[in-house]
């Protein structure tokens, strides 16, 4: 992959005003590399790069021999070399095509290569990089971020937090509060794995980074099953939003709109006064990151939400495991019928995938190995029965994987059925679409995800995301190769709420990760979103034409001159997103699990103990810090000891 990439002489595609134009009250000046940058106005929000109108109509390639730019005498180049018209057309024609005086976009070389398939053109726009490169890039961020924690770990908390920076003067009565800061202002809704990631790495000195979420903790999502049965405690799981970076202002609330015109968020806080009064407050913000993810889909199903436990929250996994305790509880009271212990002791899943499979292992285990000890009279009537409604689980592995996990549901005693639909569930009984009526004590629903309203809305609100919605309902945002929201101006989404135009990615925990890292390293070098799309140029910063000429500067943009000052130039970020897939795991129960592992020219499939133990390294070393790391080998080794807690409160 090339360095660097120029394009000769190109027209200004942003809007360039003075400095001085920028310097009025209110006004905030984004991050600049260099003293002789450019100053770029948006006129609601400060200074920033900013499209013109021209620009944002998407222009076709240019086909024939383009007139070369005039000198400043007014003499075109070919004159001044004393070449006739004609011979300097020849002469351009000798040398190929010419190309349109903007940054091309992935559909003009679409077009080019078409045309041209023999001449490539002399930008080199950044292709799928290998597994190695992607690693590489990936490591060489991580390293960069060393710093920044060894000095954030050292340095003094600021004594000035989001709160003291609420006046009054927000909402339609100005009698709301609204947030006001003398830094850019990086605004974070959500606080699982992008959001989570995105404050870790992110430089706070820089940007005022604001985290508006209902929830004030990370979870690590993946080991949520092993704490329903108690197998980990749930705290060993989390970490809080304050403790993962205290330099990021956190407010506890939902986010209930957003104002893209003005770029403004409305929230809403999660908790109330004692007379039920909950504050409100607005965020203006310069760059929004959507990370908000997915909630639990019913697919419309009656009765799931009033009967079903799901696993998405610590809240579900602590209700469950009291559920599950109370059920033997009331089973090995005196006098119980027959029929009344075959419904209570009867544990469903519903959905195949590597949530309901994981719980369905766990809850095997714990049934085996823990309350069989205590209950012994009791495990005959005990019954688990993992459903779904594909002919087969887990279908992110092959065939043979599969397999392995079926013989092992099949020896550890969990009947699995494929192929059967849920159409109602009530407060006993699951109905079937074939018309069977299964009788429960406790189902575990865990079929898929759907969308936030958030999500919903903003899809709703920005017309350019109608035809990449899937099944035509607005469900998740696209997202340009830079995680730029379709339609939207400096709006960036991530996580299980984004879908990528053109390269579908899994809902998984890693590519959330990977993307929170990918758009705090694209900020912190001083990078602006801009207006997201497969026909916009990529993000842009303004720097000094003498930085193009060194190799520590990557750029696919091209130099542009001020006006007012000599050798002013943006440049044009030339890393896309692209997702580093290291492999997946999957726990089938009874200390077997399956592991795939992704290598540059190969995969690694392991089935059984070995796998397990693999499982159990990884899982260990992707915990966010090394308390959670400790805590969690002290469960796993308090739990090996003395057993799992049956304690019930």
């Amino acid at each position: 992959m090339s360095g660097r990439a120029v394009l000769p002489a190109p027209q200004p595609q942003f809007s360039l005003r003075p400095a001085a134009i920028a310097q009025r009250p209110g006004c905030r000046s984004l991050p600049s590399t260099t003293a002789r940058a450019p100053r770029l106005v948006d006129v609601n929000r400060g200074v920033r790069c900013e499209a013109t109108k021209e620009q944002q109509q998407p222009k076709a390639p240019v086909t024939g021999p383009t007139p070369a730019a005039p000198g400043k005498n007014g003499a075109s180049p070919a004159a001044k070399n004393g070449a006739s018209p004609a011979q300097a057309s020849q002469q351009q024609q000798e040398k190929g095509p010419t190309y349109p005086d903007r940054p091309l976009t992935e559909l003009d070389l679409m077009a080019l290569r078409g045309r041209d398939k023999h001449r490539p053109h002399q930008l080199e726009w950044p292709q799928k990089s290998s597994w190695i490169e992607i690693a590489w890039d990936q490591f060489k961020d991580s390293a960069e971020d060393i710093g920044r924690h060894l000095n954030r770990a050292v340095k003094e908390l600021p004594s000035t937090k989001a709160l003291d920076k609420l006046v009054k003067g927000g909402g339609k009565d100005g009698q709301g509060l609204r947030l006001q800061s003398e830094k850019p202002v990086v605004l974070l809704l959500g606080a699982g794995w992008g959001a989570h990631s995105i404050m870790k790495v992110i430089d706070t000195d820089t940007y005022e980074v604001v985290c508006v979420s209902p929830r004030n903790y990370f979870l690590f999502t993946p080991m949520l099953p092993s704490t329903a049965v108690g197998t980990v405690e749930f705290r060993s799981l989390l970490e809080p939003v304050r403790t993962a970076n205290p330099f990021v202002d956190y407010l506890e609330a939902n986010c209930d709109r957003i104002d893209l015109e003005n770029k403004v968020a409305y929230c809403t806080s999660k908790n109330a006064y004692l007379d039920g009064r909950r504050p409100k407050f607005e965020v203006p913000y310069d760059i929004l990151v959507v990370a908000v993810g997915e909630q639990p889909a019913t697919f419309g199903t009656p009765g799931v939400k009033e009967h079903c436990f799901f696993m998405k929250e610590i809240p579900d996994s602590v209700g469950l495991r009291q559920r599950i305790q109370q059920q033997f509880e009331l089973a090995a009271l005196p006098g119980t019928a027959e029929e009344d212990l075959e419904q209570v002791l009867h544990f469903v899943v519903v959905g195949g995938g590597p949530t309901g499979v994981e719980f369905a292992g766990t809850l095997s285990d714990f049934l085996r190995e823990d309350l069989k000890k205590k209950y012994p009279e009791l495990m005959k009537h005990v019954r688990v029965t993992l459903l779904n409604s594909a002919q087969t689980i887990l279908n992110q592995f092959d065939s043979k994987m599969q397999q392995h996990a079926l013989d092992n549901f099949k020896r550890v005693g969990v009947e699995v059925r494929t192929g059967v639909r849920v159409t109602e569930v009530t407060k006993d009984t699951i109905m079937l679409k074939n018309g069977e009526q299964l009788k429960y004590g406790v189902c575990v629903w865990s079929a898929g995800n759907a969308p936030r309203p958030l999500v919903q809305q903003l899809a709703e609100q920005i017309p350019e995301q109608a035809q990449f919605q899937p099944g035509g309902k607005p469900s998740k945002l696209a997202v340009d190769p830079f995680l730029r929201v379709v339609g939207a101006r400096d709006m960036i989404a991530i996580g299980d709420c984004s879908l990528m135009v053109g390269d579908r990615l899994p809902a998984t925990a890693q590519v959330a990760g990977q993307q929170g890292a990918y758009v705090a390293h694209m900020v912190n070098r001083g990078y602006l979103p801009l207006l997201g799309g497969l026909d916009q140029p990529p993000p842009c910063k303004p720097v000094d034409a003498a930085a193009l000429a060194t190799d520590n500067v990557g750029t696919m943009g091209s130099t542009l001159e001020d006006g007012e000052g000599e050798g002013a130039a943006l440049l044009y970020y030339k890393k896309p997103f692209q997702f580093l897939n290291l492999g997946m795991l999957a726990y089938v129960g009874d200390d077997r699990a399956l592991t795939e592992i992704m290598l540059p020219f190969t995969k690694i499939k392991l089935s059984g103990q070995f796998a397990y133990l693999v499982w159990k390294s990884v899982y260990i070393t992707k915990q966010v810090s090394f308390r959670n790391r400790v805590l969690i080998l002290f469960d796993w080794l308090k739990a090996q000891v003395f057993g799992r807690d049956l304690s019930n409160f």
